[in-house]
């Protein structure tokens, strides 16, 4: 629930209080916005106040998107519909952004002017490589050569005095020496790919009431067959997984005034959850800016997270990234002299324009609708998800700003399920590698809309953040830290509680 109490006002002035030099966390100047008024206001508390009748489904609960909520269809392209509000206009450019993200990239010097650049290190020739059908990824099966969709990113701890002397509670971190920021396992003939990822599991069976057992698989990670040399001794390893592209726009969109209200950084209500906003730089507007996307939250928008994704995981410039060589270090001194696309009149591999369109695209994916939202044992399951205090992280819904220039993110009330902050998951997920603010433990919510849907999209049931979960059942079940109460009520509640959980996380 939405509620700008004394507080909230407290813990957004301590935040803005971080950063005197600059503009603060609730600049949001990649939107243009129109004010609320104190009637919207009112109308958007009582809209977005946590239900606790549990009789029937809430209006308008169906319509995960808002107005944006798209048609559910029965095949694997459910998740690449265009936002179901887009002008006709707008459709265009979502088709020519979905070409972009589709392109496969080729290698320079190339006949095929607007598509070389590609690597020369990398792990994917496209967008779609990884985001599947704009869905999950997922870890090598065993015999798989290559981790399409899941790679490790690497850093080390920064020198002392290299943080960003604005930002409080800056946790900073350097490119690794030799391999940047994150691991390519692809490399460009005649040159040596980064490493090659080897994953162990380890089982672990976990009881449940009622005599049922689940057996969770505990990964280790190695970079094996490293293509430059050792790591640094200090390098921090986290495994990330591509996931899933619908609503970011709207996520985007949700005023970031609503997102620090949640936030409890000291538990000041004693409930043991303290979610905090993670604060990154901005490198397009050049300020602090909340972080929205990627696994901790590192990212301030879908443009800057689009770029860096360009950059890091196919090797190509854009404005805001403008080494053609894509992630490859000093040290690699054969990837920097190696022929590049940025040759020709477009001065980057991708220009403004078609970092725009592509963006365009990540922004419009629309999100299905729910499905089964008055079936009796998904009003029962939702009961238990709300009860057992699973909304505490996994906010059900905002309304997003009133925007100028973007009717099909503008004030619509979205249903999610996450509050967008970075929660403390325990032991057992950390990967203890920093990110801005994020601790080696902390992970922002994920939005759960759509995950019912994944096996239909994306072929399985693989979740959190490297895919170690291969059901829904199993991520619960990792839940610690701060959700450990959670996840230990699961475990004993009744099998058939349990049960209508499930479904209820099945039809969102």
């Amino acid at each position: 629930m939405i509620i700008f109490s004394p507080r909230h006002f407290f813990i957004m002035s301590m935040i803005l209080l971080a950063f005197p030099m600059r503009a603060g966390p609730l600049d949001e100047p990649h939107l243009n916005i129109i004010p609320r008024t104190d009637a919207e206001i009112e109308r958007i508390s009582s809209a977005t106040k946590i239900t606790t009748d549990f009789s029937k489904a809430q209006p308008f609960e169906a319509n995960s998107g808002g107005a944006a909520t798209v048609r559910v269809r029965n095949t694997a392209d459910a998740f690449s519909d265009p936002s179901t509000n887009l002008t006709f206009e707008d459709q265009l450019n979502f088709r020519v952004g979905n070409g972009l993200f589709r392109k496969l990239w080729v290698s320079s010097p190339s006949s095929t002017l607007a598509s070389d650049g590609l690597g020369p290190l990398f792990n994917a020739r496209s967008c779609q490589r990884c985001h599947l059908k704009d869905g999950r990824g997922h870890p090598p099966e065993p015999g798989d050569e290559n981790s399409i969709s899941l790679f490790l990113r690497v850093s080390i701890p920064a020198p002392d005095g290299e943080a960003i002397a604005e930002m409080k509670d800056y946790l900073a971190t350097v490119p690794e020496p030799t391999y940047g920021q994150q691991l390519q396992d692809f490399a460009l003939a005649g040159h040596a790919a980064e490493y090659r990822l080897e994953i162990e599991y380890q089982e672990e069976e976990i009881s449940l009431s009622g005599g049922e057992f689940v057996s969770l698989r505990h990964p280790t990670y190695r970079a094996a067959d490293l293509g430059y040399g050792p790591l640094h001794p200090d390098a921090m390893l986290s495994p990330r997984i591509a996931q899933q592209m619908i609503g970011l726009g709207l996520l985007e969109a949700i005023p970031a005034a609503d997102i620090l209200a949640l936030s409890d950084p000291e538990d000041s209500d004693d409930d043991g959850i303290s979610g905090r906003a993670n604060i990154v730089w901005s490198l397009e507007h050049d300020q602090p800016m909340l972080g929205r996307f990627g696994l901790k939250a590192g990212s301030p928008s879908i443009r800057e997270q689009t770029a860096a994704a360009f950059a890091g995981d196919i090797g190509i410039s854009s404005p805001l990234f403008p080494n053609p060589w894509g992630e490859c270090t000093d040290a690699q001194i054969a990837c920097k002299s190696a022929p590049h696309g940025d040759q020709d009149a477009r001065g980057f591999e991708i220009d403004d324009e078609g970092l725009d369109l592509t963006a365009f695209y990540s922004r419009n994916l629309g999100v299905p609708a729910r499905r089964n939202v008055d079936d009796p044992e998904v009003l029962r399951g939702k009961q238990v998800f709300y009860e057992t205090g699973c909304t505490s992280c996994h906010q059900p819904s905002f309304v997003t700003h009133r925007l100028e220039d973007q009717v099909a993110q503008s004030f619509q009330l979205i249903w999610p399920y996450t509050d967008m902050l970075l929660h403390d998951m325990g032991e057992g997920l950390a990967d203890h590698r920093p990110e801005a603010r994020a601790t080696g433990r902390e992970w922002r919510t994920p939005p759960l809309w759509g995950i019912g849907l994944t096996e239909q999209v994306s072929g399985h049931t693989y979740f959190l953040h490297d895919g170690r979960a291969r059901s829904r059942l199993e991520a619960i079940l990792w839940h610690g830290g701060e959700a450990q109460s959670q996840r230990d009520t699961v475990i004993s509640m009744p099998p058939e509680d349990r049960e209508a959980l499930i479904k209820f996380l099945e039809s969102l």
